[in-house]
């Protein structure tokens, strides 16, 4: 069988959320399934090859889909005559889009419909896109895969009989993500924050990651501790950082406050298990790995009570509104003020992040390939 992967989120500058959920899984599936080919279609040279093994194919179709009419051509025209040409069985599209033109069985996967809950999160014209055209793609593929309960009810609810398949693949953390010891931990600590405990929040800098509330919640918790606490952005400026740059010029603990910028995984992993406490209050999330990436690392975890973010938690972590900096504040004070309940909950995190794995991912999404294989013979 020839598997067709789209891989235009597989990028050399930074790989977030879409890119690492695609990697971890077809890292394994290449491995475990050498019988099987694998061509994996860019949109734009790379410098680097994310996947590599003798069943695997790497091809760069241009131009590179980064706006509404590239990716109508890309999807429908370039990559789809590509996917042909290799005479794929099957074309995996990782990002919610899909090709409505091609005739290869294709298997979707939806993380979100942040647009639905966000809207003010996506510019006009992507979410004029999603709107029009996530039904379509959802009737056109054979399977879809979303990557957790709540996405997809939440897929069910918007667009009732419009998929043929939904299943739940859900993430995990990556190996990497592991506890330090003291003296890993003082490393850290001493390059980035001139050796101060801190709070680390990973994500791009966009509305949609709620940083604006989370600087808010760090002033009520400066304020009631006068600490040398820090706070740290692990993340790209993304989608409308611009505010939020320039409320931090004249923020109070301006000085408090690290802005590491995209970091490669390695230091992103350091970076987590050296924190003293992860925050992860997004607006909105289809899933939410750095919450179990945390929880890996042995890091007390304080997120939020929306989307997925229960599911994912479970017990394991804080949760606090999104919409209220004062809740987030609080858990912040908790486990500052209380070792006892803090260390209650990086042993719940590191227990819960061991039911989530790769593994039982790949051989779930294995599983749906095999079912659309099977549909179209």
């Amino acid at each position: 069988m020839t598997i067709a992967v789209n891989a235009i989120f597989f990028q050399d500058d930074y790989l977030e959320g879409y890119g690492q959920y695609a990697i971890s899984i077809f890292s394994i599936l290449v491995r475990s399934h050498p019988e099987h080919q694998f061509v994996f279609i860019y949109d734009r040279p790379h410098q680097k090859e994310w996947i590599t093994g003798p069943n695997v194919r790497s091809v760069t179709i241009g131009p590179a889909a980064r706006h509404v009419p590239a990716f109508l051509y890309w999807y429908n025209i370039k990559a789809a005559w590509e996917v042909r040409k290799c005479k794929a069985d099957i074309w995996i599209q990782p990002y919610g889009f899909c090709s409505l033109l091609s005739g290869v069985p294709q298997v979707l996967v939806i993380h979100d419909l942040a647009y639905k809950h966000v809207p003010q999160t996506i510019s006009w014209h992507q979410r004029l896109f999603y709107q029009t055209f996530t039904p379509l793609f959802l009737k056109k593929a054979k399977r879809t895969i979303t990557v957790s309960e709540f996405s997809k009810q939440d897929i069910l609810h918007y667009y009732p009989n419009k998929a043929n398949s939904i299943a739940v693949v859900s993430g995990a953390a990556r190996e990497g993500f592991r506890p330090l010891s003291w003296e890993e931990k003082e490393q850290v600590k001493e390059a980035y924050t001139d050796g101060y405990e801190y709070f680390i929040c990973v994500g791009g800098i966009s509305p949609r990651k709620n940083m604006l509330n989370i600087i808010k919640a760090f002033s009520l918790f400066k304020k009631w501790h006068k600490s040398n606490m820090k706070l740290v952005f692990a993340g790209r400026l993304a989608w409308q950082y611009q505010d939020f740059m320039e409320k931090l010029k004249t923020y109070k603990y301006r000085n408090d406050v690290v802005l590491t910028g995209y970091v490669t995984d390695e230091i992103l992993a350091k970076l987590t298990a050296s924190s003293y406490a992860a925050i992860y209050v997004s607006h909105f999330e289809g899933f939410g790995l750095p919450i179990l990436e945390a929880m890996q690392s042995g890091v007390p975890v304080i997120t939020t009570n929306n989307s997925s973010m229960t599911e994912v938690g479970g017990e394991a972590a804080l949760y606090a509104d999104s919409n209220q900096p004062d809740t987030i504040a609080a858990h912040m004070q908790t486990l500052y003020k209380n070792e006892q309940i803090r260390e209650k909950m990086v042993q719940k995190g590191l227990t819960r992040a061991q039911q989530y794995s790769w593994e039982k991912a790949a051989s779930l999404f294995w599983k749906e390939i095999l079912a659309t294989k099977a549909d179209s013979s």
